[in-house]
């Protein structure tokens, strides 16, 4: 299902009602979370067993400093004003969101509905069609690092430039998408947990050989390190903070030798 909207903000919206469902939710409640399609709009909800919004409070849920147990709110931290910036977020992507409680004690629910973006839903070639090919200047790129905000940012530079990227969080799991996405280019951080860097590009030069170009990225810079990453199979050691332009011009060499 297509919306059209900013990633970081739609991230935002369902990130704060599922903290505040988490908030006021005792130990041993339930958080759902579902999405579907409802005519052109698209129904997420948030629904929780927490503590409830009384009914006199809940036509005022969404206006700012609005707290629903000012004692609780003290104990658990906040200030009232993050349901003001959801419904803030969500009615600047043409969407709307209502809150549902059934009172005191007994949950919440917070519902979402954006409009669909049907042009963006891929079409299928029709039969004797030509596909489309792959842009020769993207690459299938596998970014494995522990630091999850470090993959992330550098997984949604490459993506905003055009690469298929999937991202990894410790030496095995790397390896497991590494065989499944068959990456061209993979940029492995060395302090990784359950398998380090250099035992990951071995295992992905001892599978891919020479297909795959292994980029060590590190905050381990010094000539040792380069020279283990070497030893190790590495083609390139970059150090960190991630210089995603030094990847651009590393897959700009590869271009080149291809004859791009």
């Amino acid at each position: 299902i297509y919306v059209l909207g900013d990633l970081a903000r739609l991230a935002q919206i369902f990130a704060n009602l599922l903290n505040n469902a988490a908030k006021y939710t005792e130990r041993g409640g339930l958080i759902s979370l579902t999405l579907e399609r409802e005519g052109s709009d698209v129904v997420v909800r948030v629904k929780d067993t927490g503590i409830g919004i009384p009914a006199d409070k809940l036509p005022h849920i969404f206006e700012m400093f609005m707290q629903v147990d000012q004692s609780l709110e003290r104990i658990r931290g906040g200030l009232g004003i993050g349901l003001t910036l959801v419904k803030q977020l969500v009615e600047l992507h043409e969407g709307r969101i209502e809150a549902q409680s059934a009172g005191a004690g007994k949950g919440s629910e917070f519902v979402v509905r954006l409009p669909v973006l049907v042009a963006a839903v891929p079409q299928a070639p029709r039969a004797g069609e030509p596909r489309e090919e792959r842009d020769k200047s993207c690459y299938r790129i596998l970014v494995a690092d522990d630091n999850l905000d470090s993959a992330t940012v550098l997984a949604k530079v490459l993506q905003r430039r055009g690469h298929d990227v999937r991202t990894a969080h410790d030496g095995p799991s790397a390896v497991e998408v590494a065989r499944s996405f068959l990456p061209e280019l993979a940029v492995l951080d060395i302090g990784m947990p359950r398998l380090s860097g250099y035992e990951v590009a071995k295992q992905l030069r001892a599978d891919f050989g020479d297909r795959v170009l292994l980029v060590a990225m590190t905050g381990w810079g010094q000539e040792e390190d380069k020279r283990k990453a070497l030893e190790a199979g590495f083609d390139h050691h970059l150090t960190k903070p991630a210089d995603h332009e030094a990847i651009e011009r590393l897959l700009a060499g590869v271009r080149a030798q291809q004859g791009e």
